[in-house]
């Protein structure tokens, strides 16, 4: 399991400002086995009424290659500082990318949503490929992906 400590400051947004209760979450996304490049995954939260509300982590280290994740461009305005301290390397073909954060208790159940953008140089974009709630009834469960997501899962 890989504990992503420099997200934690980068997520303090959705940690009350006066840290209230958080729990860890575990955030998995499996990719398909297919031909060409590593993909860029983007993980991205917004609310109940589908306004931005943070990046958790992004896979590929590339600015110029951001673009191709639409939604989350678009949603974020492409701004460096959102993903500032959480960025690694692209996820590999038939790879899976794991990663827990300690998210707010005020966040789960109460509507908010994890984005999954995915691109391959030469291949496919796929914005919002996956939306998954923040939700504790769909904990553990594999809700698969439009384009390169094999699966992708919330653990609570």
């Amino acid at each position: 399991m890989k504990f992503v400590l420099p997200a934690l400051a980068a997520t303090a947004a959705f940690i009350a400002p006066t840290f209230a209760e958080a729990r860890q979450v575990t955030f998995e996304t499996a990719l398909k086995t297919y031909g060409g490049n590593g993909a860029y995954v983007v993980l991205y939260v917004t609310d109940a009424a589908g306004k931005y509300k943070g990046t958790l982590w992004m896979a590929g280290g590339k600015a110029k290659y951001y673009r191709h994740l639409s939604d989350w461009q678009r949603a974020s305005g492409g701004r460096p500082t959102e993903i500032d301290g959480i960025t690694g390397a692209s996820v590999g073909s038939g790879k899976t990318l794991k990663i827990s954060l300690d998210i707010a208790d005020a966040m789960i159940n109460a509507g908010y949503q994890v984005h999954v953008d995915t691109a391959v140089e030469d291949g496919m974009d796929n914005p919002s490929e996956v939306v998954a709630p923040l939700d504790t009834s769909a904990s553990g469960k594999a809700v698969p992906g439009k384009g390169y997501v094999k699966s992708f899962s919330v653990t609570f």
